[in-house]
C-alpha cells in the first residue's frame, strides 16, 4: 500500500469516517471486509444510523424520512443489498427485502395524475379536452423551439412544454427549494430527471406494446422496487452491527468539528463527545458530512474556497406522522390494498392552497411499518423548510395543527376520519441545493481533491443530490482508491454524472 503521510506511523493504518449514513457505513464495511491492516472509526453526530435514510419507530409505527425506493442499475449495489438482507419469507424472517409495486401520483386540482405523467385515458379525462389540446401544442412548441438550458425552468420546459411544466413542476419545485426554478442550476434536473420527458413516456408505452426482454427502462418509469421489511433504517442498523462484529468502532453522538491539515494531508480529526473534545490521528479521512461544515473545520483554507463552502445552500425537511382511522381518498385503481386505501407510496402535492409538498402512506411501503394495519392508516406529511424559519421553529402542537388542517383542506381525511396520534420529525441539510455559490462548486471540488488522504462521499459529502445507490458507489470507489494507493479521485466524483442514469426518488 502506498504511504500517504497521514497521522499514524504504525503498520496498521487508521481510517476515520464521518457519518453513519449509507455512504459512511458502506465505506466502513467495505474497508473492514477487504483489508486487515486498516483500523476503522466511524463518527456519527446523532444517535441513530442511516442519516436521512433512517427509520423512526414511534409507538410501533415506523416512519421513512423522505421515502426511499431500493432500485439500482448497478449490480454491485444489488448484490450488496441481497447480502445484507438475504431473507425471502417476510412472515418468518426479519432480515428481508420486500418486492413492492411502485405507485406515485400527483394531486393537482383535486385529481390524481400518474407520476411520471402517463398517456392513460384517465390523464386526458382529468385534464379535459381544452387543457389536453393546450398541453399538446405547448409540447410541440417546445420540440421546435428549444430554450437555452441555463436554468431548471428551461430544462423542464424543453422536455415537457410550458403548460405541463406550469401544472406539475413549477410550484412543486419552488416549494421544494424555496426558489423559483429559473433561479436554480439546470444540473439538478440533469441529475434527477435526465432521461425523463414526454418522449420517454411515449417510448415506454410503445416499448410495452412491442416488449423485448432486454429493453431499457428509464429509471423513473420503473414499476417495482425493493424495500426493507422495517424501513430503510433496518439495512443500516444491520450494516452497523456487522461493522462492529468485524472490529470496527462506531461512536455515536460524536460531531466532527476540526481537521488539522498539513503538507496536503489531514493529520487528525477532532470531535465533540460527552461534553468534551477528542482528537484522533488519521491516515485516511472519509467524509459524508456537509461540505460546508467540513471546510469550516479545516485550518489554512484559502479565503475564496472558504467563501464558496460557506455559501453552499441546503434545504431542510420536516415530516408529521399522522395516525388516522381511515382516509377519505377512494381507491379507484385496480390495485388491491389492505383496507382498500389508495395504493400510493407517496403523492406529490401541487395544490397552491397548502404548504405541504408531499405525503407518504407508510402502509403501502411495507405492511410491517404499521402497528395496526387492519384498523389504522399511518401517513407522513412532508414539508420542505429552512432551518430556523417559521415552520422549523413551530412547536409539535403547532405543526400538528397545520398538517391536519391541510389534509382536511385537500380531502385526504374527512369528517368520518379520526386522528389518533401525531409525531413530528426534523432533518437538517436533507437536500443540497443548486444555487448561490453552487456555481463555483468545481473550484471547491478541486481543492478538496488536492488533500491527498481526504475522500468525500455521499449526498452531502459531495453536495450532490445522490440516491442511496449512488452514495454507496462513491464509497465503493473510495475503498478501491485507498487499497490501490491511487491519487485519482475522478471515479469517486464522477458517480451520478453519467447522462443515461437518473431517478426521481428522494
Amino acid at each position: 500500500m502506498k504511504p500517504w503521510g497521514g497521522g499514524t506511523t504504525d503498520q496498521v493504518k487508521k481510517a476515520v469516517i464521518i457519518g453513519a449514513g449509507p455512504a459512511g457505513l458502506t465505506a466502513a464495511y467495505e474497508l473492514l471486509t477487504r483489508s486487515s491492516d486498516i483500523e476503522v472509526i466511524v463518527l456519527e453526530e446523532s444517535d441513530v444510523f442511516g442519516g436521512i435514510s433512517k427509520t423512526v419507530n414511534y409507538k410501533g409505527n415506523r416512519m421513512d424520512m423522505g421515502g426511499h425506493r431500493f432500485f439500482s442499475k448497478i449490480d454491485e449495489v444489488n448484490e450488496w443489498w441481497d447480502r445484507m438482507l438475504p431473507g425471502r419469507d417476510p412472515d418468518k424472517e426479519d432480515d428481508v427485502m420486500l418486492s413492492r409495486h411502485r405507485v406515485s401520483r400527483i394531486l393537482f386540482d383535486s385529481k390524481f395524475y400518474d407520476y411520471p405523467i402517463s398517456l392513460k385515458p384517465e390523464t386526458f379525462i382529468n385534464m379535459g379536452l381544452r387543457q389536453s389540446i393546450l398541453v399538446a401544442f405547448s409540447y410541440l412548441k417546445a420540440l421546435l423551439f428549444k430554450l437555452p438550458e441555463d436554468n431548471l425552468e428551461n430544462f423542464y420546459i424543453n422536455r415537457f412544454g410550458r403548460k405541463l411544466y406550469s401544472m406539475f413542476f413549477e410550484y412543486y419545485t419552488e416549494n421544494l427549494w424555496g426558489r423559483h426554478p429559473r433561479e436554480i442550476d439546470a444540473s439538478w434536473g440533469a441529475q434527477r430527471v435526465k432521461g425523463l420527458s414526454v418522449m420517454a413516456v411515449i417510448k415506454d408505452v410503445f416499448g410495452r406494446i412491442f416488449a423485448k426482454k432486454d429493453r431499457v427502462v428509464e429509471t423513473s418509469l420503473i414499476e417495482e422496487f425493493k424495500y426493507p421489511k422495517y424501513g430503510p433504517g433496518q439495512l443500516w442498523e444491520i450494516t452497523a452491527k456487522k461493522i462492529k462484529e468485524s472490529g470496527g468502532t462506531i461512536i455515536m453522538n460524536a460531531r466532527a468539528v476540526g481537521f488539522d491539515v498539513a503538507d496536503g494531508n489531514i493529520k487528525s480529526v477532532t470531535y465533540r463527545h460527552d461534553g468534551g473534545e477528542v482528537t484522533v490521528d488519521a491516515d485516511y479521512v472519509i467524509s459524508s458530512m456537509p461540505i460546508k461544515d467540513l471546510v469550516a473545520g479545516m485550518n489554512d483554507v484559502p479565503a475564496d474556497i472558504a467563501d464558496i463552502a460557506a455559501g453552499l445552500p441546503y434545504r431542510d425537511y420536516m415530516t408529521l406522522g399522522v395516525l388516522v382511522s381511515k382516509l377519505e381518498l377512494k381507491n379507484r385503481t385496480k390495485i388491491k390494498t389492505v383496507g382498500n386505501i389508495v395504493p400510493d407510496c407517496w403523492v406529490y402535492v401541487q395544490d397552491r392552497k397548502v404548504r405541504m409538498g408531499r405525503f407518504q402512506i407508510y402502509n403501502n411501503w411495507s405492511p410491517y411499518m404499521v402497528k395496526d394495519l387492519e384498523n389504522t392508516v399511518w401517513i407522513g406529511l412532508e414539508y420542505f423548510v429552512n432551518e430556523g424559519d417559521e415552520y422549523w421553529n413551530m412547536t409539535e402542537e403547532e405543526f400538528s395543527k397545520l398538517g391536519i388542517s391541510e389534509i382536511l383542506k385537500l380531502g385526504i381525511i374527512g369528517s368520518g376520519s379520526v386522528v389518533l396520534d401525531t409525531h413530528m420529525e426534523k432533518v437538517k441539510k436533507a437536500y443540497p441545493a443548486y444555487f448561490d455559490t453552487y456555481k463555483d462548486i468545481d473550484r471547491l471540488t478541486s481543492y478538496l481533491k488536492s488533500i491527498r488522504n481526504l475522500f468525500c462521499v455521499g449526498r452531502n459529502g459531495q453536495h450532490r443530490y445522490n440516491n442511496i445507490d449512488h452514495s454507496m458507489v462513491t464509497s465503493f470507489e473510495t475503498v478501491k482508491c485507498i487499497l490501490t494507493g491511487s491519487d485519482d479521485r475522478d471515479a469517486i466524483w464522477n458517480v451520478n454524472t453519467e447522462k443515461e442514469y437518473h431517478e426521481e426518488k428522494n
